[in-house]
């Protein structure tokens, strides 16, 4: 059976160097590493992985906490965030928690006890906060919590910025922003911010409609205020959910879509990879936010880097809730 110092004969390179290319790939040269593939395939070694892990304390496995895999969102970054581990060799452990605190208290104990190497969470629990130290392998998706713990989110401020300012160049005159407000501290409450502050700035007249969470029925809430404000023709929901909501009060309202009201979402996010996306929304950047985030814990994991904060540009989507722009 061939070992790794036949690997690194047969390579002309250092028994380091291919452990480095079993451990880190990325952290070598093309060259050299194209080297150690080729080496490793003509001699089919097989590294011992229980071994390498016990030497390392690593289990290779990745914890990702995502409230429900049944919001197109969360599966759709779950989707990307184990295509980017498994390509470098981590396996992932899905926590479909519910907002169970107890379930995410699990898998923080794991991580504790080495069973696991760090956590990717998307979390809305407040109990939660108490068990997270900024000295674990933790990466938050848009949350703050107490310790100054690392996370990734899309630049949610300027979204809503730019939601206003998109639904004011297609000509709407009374706009409103309508969503839910989160009992716990997270980026995404910066949309309505932008939206309000962009108002502000430009002397634009707006509303805001609120609720505490959860919302039971969106639909409700948004027929009852768009019959209350028969002059809103542009509203900016806080995510897609709440867009396609809209969409369907408005159609049961006779309110025509785009010409008499224009809807503008927040996400992005598609139900499957053959889908698309139809209506007109603010973007997340999915994909990237699933290997920032990835890129950030395997950081931590090997103590390298302490950039804390990390934002990610959005983009608007001209779906079909819109006007074109005059030209």
């Amino acid at each position: 059976m061939p070992t790794m110092k036949d690997v690194a004969q047969k390579a002309n390179v250092g028994v380091g160097t291919v452990s480095r290319y079993i451990n880190q790939p990325d952290s070598l040269k093309e060259s050299t590493r194209l080297k150690v593939e080729r080496a490793i395939q003509e001699l089919q070694y097989e590294p011992n992985e229980a071994a390498r892990n016990f030497k390392k304390r690593q289990s290779q496995s990745i914890a990702l906490i995502i409230p429900t895999v049944w919001h197109p969102f969360y599966s759709e970054f779950a989707y990307h965030v184990e295509r980017e581990l498994f390509r470098r060799q981590f396996k992932l452990i899905l926590c479909n928690s519910r907002n169970e605190v107890e379930r995410e208290i699990e898998y923080i104990d794991m991580l504790k006890k080495n069973q696991i190497d760090g956590i990717i969470a998307i979390t809305y629990s407040e109990e939660i906060d108490s068990y997270v130290t900024s000295n674990l392998p933790i990466v938050s998706i848009d949350r703050h919590f107490r310790e100054d713990v690392v996370y990734v989110s899309s630049d949610h401020f300027k979204g809503g910025q730019i939601a206003i300012e998109e639904l004011l160049k297609r000509g709407c005159q009374s706009v409103a922003y309508i969503g839910s407000k989160s009992k716990i501290e997270n980026e995404s409450m910066l949309r309505k911010v932008g939206f309000e502050q962009y108002a502000i700035d430009h002397q634009v007249e707006y509303k805001i409609v609120e609720e505490s969470e959860p919302i039971v029925e969106k639909h409700r809430v948004i027929r009852d205020f768009l019959i209350q404000h028969p002059s809103i023709d542009g509203l900016f929901c806080m995510n897609d959910t709440w867009a396609i909501a809209a969409i369907a009060v408005c159609n049961e309202l006779g309110r025509g879509i785009p010409n008499d009201i224009q809807i503008i979402g927040f996400d992005g996010a598609r139900k499957s990879a053959e889908d698309f996306l139809t209506h007109s929304t603010i973007k997340q950047p999915i994909e990237k936010l699933a290997f920032k985030a990835v890129d950030a814990l395997l950081l931590q994991i090997n103590q390298v880097g302490n950039v804390r904060k990390h934002i990610l540009p959005v983009e608007f989507y001209e779906g079909n809730t819109t006007k074109p722009v005059d030209k």
